[in-house]
């Protein structure tokens, strides 16, 4: 039961994706493009995304657990580090030259584009090369210590 209700949030989050054109690398890039063919109807995608996140987390945190798993999973960490922020900017840095976004580019997959599995590859090769870099420098630290 626990694998259909994880499907059908997927396909729920998929299909959204696919309605709002965020797996249209195209409008994603013309979002970006102040100075040029700027479509801004992102701007509603996103908004309406914010409202529905603001109101949902107002219900859902008030539970004492979610419905499939033990406890919640938030963030306790508040300081700003170097692997956040540079995380975040490569994260934006290959939005803005992809057009794709890790919840856009996965249900784009179906669409079977070459361009969307080079951009899930690169995705997972940037993902293996930030564990070993983070595990080379913390062997680096200890070693340091």
């Amino acid at each position: 039961m626990r694998l259909i209700i994880l499907f059908l949030i997927g396909l729920v989050f998929g299909v959204g994706i696919s309605i709002s054109g965020m797996a249209n690398p195209a409008k994603v890039l013309n979002f970006f493009d102040f100075a040029g063919a700027w479509d801004p109807s992102l701007i509603f995608v996103m908004g309406g995304a914010v409202v529905v996140t603001f109101i949902g987390y107002r219900f859902v945190l008030k539970r004492p657990a979610p419905i499939m798993d033990a406890k919640f999973h938030l963030p306790t960490r508040r300081d700003l580090d170097l692997p956040l922020i540079a995380g975040s900017a490569a994260f934006g840095v290959g939005w803005g030259i992809a057009g794709f976004c890790p919840g856009g580019a996965l249900p784009a997959l179906g669409t079977g584009r070459s361009e969307v599995f080079i951009f899930v590859a690169a995705l997972l090769a940037g993902v293996f090369v930030a564990k070993f870099l983070k595990s080379a420098l913390a062997k680096r630290a200890t070693a340091q210590a």
